[in-house]
């Protein structure tokens, strides 16, 4: 999502945002053994003119027009109402939502990747895990979240080839040994 005012100086973001869009197709499949297909677009939300607030029912609404057994997941300007996870997102069945920061300065891909690229790797882990049948999922990524914040265990982080790296990167996620199939 993007304001319309602020959609020509977030283009580098968007640019980033596609390229960590195919990364993780390959995440999923490699993580959870399970290929999906990707689409990127931005959805532009106009200024001015109706009173309307974009919100994470609005977004659900969305989702049910786009199809509500393709998975959706929004990067938003603004956080969830109502979550239970601390990385300031949301997920239902086949729906995903996490609050996409603002950058402190333009082309900043590192505050890019070690702030928001996380944070969707959180989600989509809640999802993918559920589709898999795991009853815990949700405490199983909490786990993980947690110990990411409070006891220093490192994001993973992968290159522009997508391959796990510990030198220059351009994508992060949660710590997935554990999660592995």
């Amino acid at each position: 999502m993007v304001k319309e005012e602020d959609v020509d100086n977030k283009k580098w973001e968007f640019e980033y945002v596609t390229k960590m869009a195919h990364f993780y197709k390959v995440w999923i499949e490699k993580t959870f053994s399970q290929k999906v297909d990707i689409q990127v677009d931005e959805m532009i939300v106009r200024s001015g003119g109706r009173l309307r607030i974009i919100d994470t029912p609005t977004l659900l609404e969305d989702h049910a027009d786009r199809g509500r057994d393709i998975f959706h997941f929004y990067l938003t300007y603004f956080r969830p109402l109502w979550t239970d996870c601390t990385c300031e997102g949301y997920f239902a069945e086949n729906f995903g939502m996490v609050l996409w920061s603002k950058s402190p300065q333009k082309n900043d891909l590192t505050f890019l990747m070690e702030t928001n690229c996380p944070k969707v790797s959180h989600e989509l882990a809640h999802e993918f895990l559920r589709k898999k049948g795991y009853k815990n999922y949700k405490e199983l990524v909490h786990d993980i979240w947690d110990k990411h914040l409070f006891a220093s265990l490192p994001f993973e982080h992968y290159d522009v080839d997508y391959k796990q790296t510990e030198k220059v990167a351009l994508f992060a996620t949660i710590d997935t040994s554990s999660l592995r199939s």
